[in-house]
């Protein structure tokens, strides 16, 4: 099976709506057992792949964040290297000191703007991750509430109100 968690809890509620009733049961049903475990393992396979993305775009933010360092560190290098070539003249030197100041601020200018951007992308992406995490888990607990009331409202670990198919 290669379903989405939604698909796979539609599958798993279908199952158990669909499910035979048990006479005089109360609400009991038929499903198979191998069947709902395995619709289950795969539920649980795909929720930390959902997690594993979210800390893959959490590593590329950092990365992004630390090339933008090394970009301003380069460009930082580069204007003291200007400043010290024009230290001979006091007319040059005033001028390579602003020029540098110039560059230094504007590449800490981009380096803060790259940082942001990339925060700001970051936090999107594990904001829309959280919420798609947060809907599926909804979608789980809403799945097991309409378990529990098909099953007569039983809790807990147990496989109460659910008879194997042998």
């Amino acid at each position: 099976m290669d379903n989405s968690v939604q698909e796979l809890l539609d599958i798993l509620y279908n199952m158990i709506q669909d499910a035979w009733g048990l006479p005089l049961g109360n609400e009991r049903c038929v499903v198979e057992r191998n069947k709902v475990l395995d619709i289950l393992d795969e539920v649980k396979a795909k929720l930390p792949a959902e997690l594993n993305e979210a800390k893959r775009l959490v590593a590329a933010r950092s990365e992004f964040v630390a090339n933008a360092k090394r970009e301003a560190e380069s460009m930082r290098k580069v204007a003291e290297e200007r400043a010290r070539q024009l230290v001979d003249e006091t007319e040059i030197v005033r001028a390579a000191k602003e020029k540098a100041n110039g560059i230094l601020s504007s590449a800490e200018s981009r380096a803060a703007e790259l940082r942001n951007v990339a925060n700001q992308y970051a936090d999107d992406t594990l904001m829309r991750t959280e919420e798609a995490i947060n809907e599926a888990l909804s979608e789980v607990r809403q799945a097991r509430t309409r378990f529990r009331s098909v099953s007569g409202g039983k809790s807990g670990g147990s496989m109460n109100g659910i008879v194997p198919e042998e």
